[in-house]
C-alpha cells in the first residue's frame, strides 16, 4: 500500500501511520532499527529504497528516506507512506523536502524515529565530510557511507579516515568481505611464510580496491602496491606466491599458487543491498575497518 500526503506536515504524517496500524495491522513491534536514507534529490531516492527494503527482510527496520528538492522553493513537505508489500519487512515514510526545511533534516526526521531502538544512517552518494558531525548523523549510533558513488572515489575513501568516528562504515569496506576471506584461507596454507609484498591492481575509481590494500597494508605489515590494470591481487612470499584474479564485470575468479593447479572460485561483484545488510548486521564499532583505514597511508600508489 502506498500513501501519498502531499503538502503536509509531520503532524499529519505519524497520525496517519498510526490510523494504518489501526485499521490495516500494520504494526512497528518488530522493528529492530530505524534506517535513515539521506539522499541528494528524489531522483536517486528509489534505487536506495529498493536496496533498504531487501536488506530490511534480514532487519526489520522503519526506513525514512529524506529526499532534498528545490531549496529555492517554496519551503514545504510531501511524504509518502508505503507498507506491505510495497516496503518488504519495513515500512517505508519518504520525505521530500523543499525550500528552508531542506537546512533542518533532523528535525524532520526525529518525529520519524522508533523509540528504544539503534538509529542507522545512510548516505547512498553525497556524503557529508563528517558523517558523525552531521545534524541527522549525530542522531545515529551508526554511520554508512559509499564511497564509490562520490566524484572522485579514490580520493573519499582515503579522507575517511580524518573524518572517521566510533560506527562509522562504508560500502566500499562490505564490498571486499569475499576477497578478505578468499585471501585469507589461501594465506592459511603451507609453506607457512611471511608475506614480503603485495600488489594490487584493477580500475583506478574502485575504492574497494583501496580499501583492501590498506588493510592488507595493516595487517601484514609489508610493502602494497596499487596501480591501475587488471582486477589481480598477488601476494609475494619467499616461495610462493598467491594471485587471484577476475575480469571486472565477471563472477568466476580464479586463484593461482605458485605449484599448484588453478582453481576456480565464485567472486561475483557484492551489490549495494547485500553490502547495506551486511553493515546492518553489527552496531558497535568496526576496528578492522578503521585499521584499514589506516593502513591506506602506507600503501604505495604507482
Amino acid at each position: 500500500m502506498i500513501v501519498d500526503m502531499p503538502g503536509t506536515k509531520t503532524s499529519k504524517v505519524t497520525k496517519r501511520l498510526v490510523q494504518l496500524r489501526e485499521s490495516y495491522g500494520v504494526i512497528t513491534m518488530g522493528r529492530v532499527l530505524t534506517l535513515v536514507v539521506c539522499t541528494l534529490d528524489s531522483s536517486d531516492a528509489e534505487e536506495a529504497i529498493d536496496a533498504a527494503n531487501d536488506a530490511s527482510r534480514e532487519h526489520p527496520c522503519r526506513v525514512v528516506v529524506l529526499a532534498r528538492g528545490d531549496r529555492e522553493a517554496a519551503t514545504g513537505l510531501d511524504a509518502q507512506i508505503r507498507v506491505g508489500g510495497d516496503a518488504g519487512a519495513a515500512e517505508v515514510i519518504v520525505l521530500r523536502l523543499r525550500g528552508e526545511l531542506v537546512n533542518h533534516e533532523s528535525s524532520v526526521v526525529i518525529p520519524f524515529l522508533l523509540p528504544d531502538t539503534p538509529v542507522v544512517v545512510w548516505w547512498p552518494r553525497g556524503a557529508p565530510e563528517f558523517p558523525s558531525k552531521d545534524s541527522v548523523g549525530r542522531l545515529a549510533t551508526r554511520r554508512i557511507t559509499d564511497a564509490t558513488f562520490a566524484d572522485d572515489p579514490q580520493a573519499a575513501i582515503k579522507k575517511r579516515l580524518g573524518s572517521y568516528a566510533s560506527g562509522d562504515t562504508d560500502l566500499a569496506w562490505s564490498r571486499i568481505t569475499y576477497w578478505r576471506a578468499l585471501l585469507a584461507a589461501a594465506m592459511d596454507e603451507p609453506p607457512f611464510e611471511r608475506v614480503d609484498s603485495v600488489t594490487i591492481s584493477g580500475l583506478r575509481d574502485e575504492p574497494a580496491l583501496d580499501i583492501l590494500a590498506g588493510w592488507l597494508a595493516a595487517r601484514l605489515g609489508c610493502p602494497v602496491r596499487r596501480h591501475t590494470g587488471a582486477l589481480r591481487v598477488e601476494l609475494h612470499r619467499p616461495t610462493v606466491s598467491i594471485a587471484i584474479e577476475r575480469p571486472q564485470t565477471g563472477r568466476t575468479a580464479t586463484l593461482v599458487r605458485t605449484g599448484d593447479p588453478v582453481q576456480r572460485v565464485a567472486l561475483a561483484r557484492r551489490e549495494t543491498r547485500e553490502c547495506l545488510a551486511e553493515e546492518l548486521r553489527r552496531l558497535d564499532a568496526d576496528d578492522s575497518y578503521a585499521e584499514a583505514l589506516a593502513g591506506l597511508e602506507k600503501v604505495i600508489y604507482e
